[in-house]
């Protein structure tokens, strides 16, 4: 049977691109979720920051698996430890290398997919471009990858801590279930307080009951995560093609699961007319405010001072614990159940995930920023 892949052609070598993220603050990334370790390169991290080590691994306990029956169970501390780049606590504008052990691995309970794809997962594309692929929880597909992201956001959001902005993210959608209050009516402070991930107090015990009814089912649900970036000054972007609002959805639509991205007014925007979507400058203490934010923060693809919100869609977790029909590597018709540990919703594990990618794009914008004018004294 002839197979439409890239197979197809006689390429020697096929190496797997794109383990790089930024360009002047830039994380590069490394390891598979079964390998003995998972780490990161971090370039361009200013020198003289005092790094908060315990911080860093406060945030990564955010994401860790094993918090709650709603999440997978695998049990990792995710303990990081920092190779260079740091000298008596403070950066020394070299790159910062750190890595992550795997501890907890059970690459048996996925010995049933050595020769089957995964429907939804990345196991057929993996195979069709580079001819082998490491099926172990999913090897470098698997979102254990994600855990670096969040030690590179942690030393991003440290830095932007130093020019007032802060990033918070939230689980605002879980199925049908929705957050209504605008983000300016909710506790941002509160979100981790929970497991879901909420901070609609009236929400999160609906949600977690829904997610544990659909995990009790064997199958999984999406949702949304909400972010706001409060604090930006005018000017972070580029236009063209480093616009802000596209270099976040490029980083939000790197993370595993994504499906959709919209800032400000997204989607809901089209029904509207320019006279109603058009935000109207005025002065407020001489400063420029805009009197509603359809346009999410960023105009032109330069920040403009407003909070900067945007929405991203998780889709559910591909892996379920049901019957389903699929194809072999001998493109034979078979059924596949899916066994291990796996997350119902990925919603809870991924908000810390988009906080991090978001405190990443901030930093590599304001980084940027510095070379951006030329200031000549008279």
């Amino acid at each position: 049977m002839k197979i439409n892949s890239i197979l197809a052609y006689d390429f020697n070598k096929i190496i797997m691109a794109g383990n790089s993220f930024g360009n002047i603050f830039r994380i590069t990334t490394f390891g598979e979720s079964h390998g003995e370790a998972i780490g990161g390169v971090i370039d361009g991290c200013p020198a003289g920051l005092k790094l908060d080590l315990e911080f860093i691994q406060e945030e990564l306990t955010k994401r860790k698996p094993g918090q709650s029956k709603i999440v997978t169970q695998r049990k990792e501390d995710d303990i990081v430890e920092i190779l260079s780049g740091v000298f008596e606590g403070e950066t020394t504008g070299t790159s910062i290398g750190f890595v992550i052990k795997n501890t907890n691995q059970k690459s048996q309970d996925y010995s049933h997919i050595q020769d089957k794809f995964r429907p939804s997962h990345a196991d057929y594309t993996y195979e069709s471009k580079y001819g082998v692929r490491d099926y172990r929880g999913g090897g470098r597909s698997s979102a254990r990858e994600t855990a670096c992201r969040v030690v590179g956001g942690a030393i991003a959001k440290q830095i932007l801590k130093h020019y007032g902005i802060r990033v918070d993210a939230y689980v605002s959608q879980v199925g049908d279930l929705k957050v209504i209050k605008h983000y300016s009516e909710l506790d941002l402070s509160t979100t981790y307080n929970n497991v879901v991930r909420c901070p609609d107090e009236h929400l999160v015990d609906m949600m977690f009951n829904y997610i544990d009814k659909v995990r009790k089912e064997g199958d999984t649900i999406g949702g949304i995560i909400s972010c706001v970036i409060n604090g930006t000054a005018i000017g972070l972007g580029e236009p063209v093609f480093d616009r802000l609002e596209a270099d976040l959805a490029k980083a939000m639509l790197g993370i595993n699961a994504t499906k959709g991205f919209e800032i400000g007014s997204g989607f809901e925007g089209v029904t509207q007319k320019g006279s109603e979507h058009n935000d109207e400058f005025y002065i407020d203490n001489e400063d420029v405010r805009t009197r509603t934010n359809n346009s999410g923060g960023v105009q032109g693809g330069i920040s403009n001072g407003e909070d900067i919100f945007f929405n991203v869609a998780f889709k559910p977790v591909a892996t379920i614990m049901q019957k389903q029909n699929t194809i072999n590597k001998d493109f034979e018709e078979v059924e596949i159940t899916g066994r291990g540990r796996h997350d119902p919703c990925v919603l809870p594990r991924a908000t810390i995930i988009v906080e991090s990618m978001a405190a990443m794009v901030i930093v590599d914008h304001l980084l940027r920023n510095r070379t951006s004018r030329l200031i000549i004294d008279n």
